[in-house]
């Protein structure tokens, strides 16, 4: 996987991370015009969407303090959308 995102050239590689801040801002409006709560997990799967094309677009020009922080939200969104699958899945029981 490493190896293929290495070989990609560094235009493809940018527009890649341009889409994941897309993502990111798109994320963030939906969230403050209230079409999202940060309570969904499409929230989380955004916003892990995001920060993994943003850290495959640091590839060619890498930043550690940027590639940390979207490791932070590759982290907590992951932890996030577990958690909310495990609620659903104990709701779903209590219904059945």
């Amino acid at each position: 996987m490493f190896d293929f995102i290495a070989r990609l050239p560094p235009f493809v590689v940018n527009v890649i991370g341009v889409i994941g801040f897309s993502l990111y801002v798109m994320n963030y409006c939906l969230l403050t015009f209230h079409r999202l709560t940060s309570h969904s997990k499409l929230y989380f799967v955004i916003n892990l969407m995001a920060a993994s094309m943003v850290l495959i677009g640091l590839t060619h020009s890498f930043n550690l303090a940027a590639a940390l922080i979207q490791l932070f939200w590759i982290v907590i969104s992951t932890t996030a959308i577990i958690v909310r699958l495990r609620q659903s899945k104990r709701a779903d029981a209590e219904w059945a």
